[in-house]
């Protein structure tokens, strides 16, 4: 009998990580991302990686985390956002969706991709927790996939990379406090305006109580617009928290 397609990428998934768990017993310190030997200690990505990946080399809006020139009047934001309203306080990037973290990124969607994003996810953790302590973070909750897709992939790659984080700000990780209600369409192809249409009432706090005021630190991987964080943080809005921030691996903007 024949596995369905699903089961057969999580079998190919488990035989990927399998065969570079070897790797590690053989080749201690191999990079995930480039298979160079001389990875950092304790981070499984060699110095060249980590730089490519977690420096980012332009200035960008403090509001929406977008790529800016050295001249933009950033008071009420750049021109990205300076028209747009947001359930979110402002959002951070780790660099812009370009080279290699596009790469990476793409890589830690797919089946075998969930290693890669713990591997990201603590490197991430290790530039951006400094910046972030000062904000007191009283809880990661990383954007959620429909959980159809979810069972397709096997993971979500952004609870996996809000997890190296939370361990970094001592806060907890609830990925159960919100839910993704229904299906949502790719949202890389379609315009700013029917990517909020998109996502618009798809995502549902399912513990509003819990956040009362409290900071909420918003986990996911790409921003473009801001159209599917701001609907998560409308919907984590419903428990009246203190404060909203946004952290993203990149901005594709």
């Amino acid at each position: 009998m024949r596995l369905p397609d699903f089961s057969m990428r999580r079998l190919y998934s488990a035989g990927r990580a399998l065969m570079h768990g070897v790797l590690q017993l053989i080749y201690p310190g191999t990079c995930w991302v480039c298979g160079d030997p001389h990875a950092l200690f304790g981070l499984l990505l060699c110095d060249r990686c980590m730089a490519d990946i977690t420096k980012d080399p332009y200035p960008t809006c403090p509001r929406c985390s977008s790529t800016v020139g050295p001249f933009v009047n950033l008071d009420k934001g750049c021109p990205a956002c300076r028209n747009e309203s947001f359930a979110f306080e402002r959002a951070l990037r780790m660099g812009p969706y370009d080279g290699l973290l596009r790469e990476v990124v793409l890589r830690m969607k797919s089946p075998d991709g969930e290693g890669l994003a713990e591997v990201i996810g603590e490197a991430w953790a290790c530039t951006v927790a400094v910046r972030l302590r000062s904000e007191k973070i009283d809880v990661v909750i990383p954007v959620p996939l429909h959980w159809w897709r979810r069972w397709q992939r096997g993971f979500n790659q952004s609870e996996v990379v809000a997890r190296g984080l939370s361990r970094a700000l001592g806060a907890p990780c609830r990925p159960d406090w919100l839910r993704c209600t229904r299906r949502i369409s790719e949202q890389k192809l379609l315009s700013p305006t029917a990517r909020r249409e998109n996502v618009r009432g798809a995502f549902e706090c399912s513990k509003p109580v819990a956040l009362a005021g409290k900071t909420v630190l918003l986990i996911d991987d790409v921003m473009t617009t801001g159209a599917t964080a701001h609907e998560a943080a409308r919907a984590l809005r419903l428990g009246r928290p203190a404060r909203i921030l946004v952290a993203v691996l990149a901005h594709g903007r």
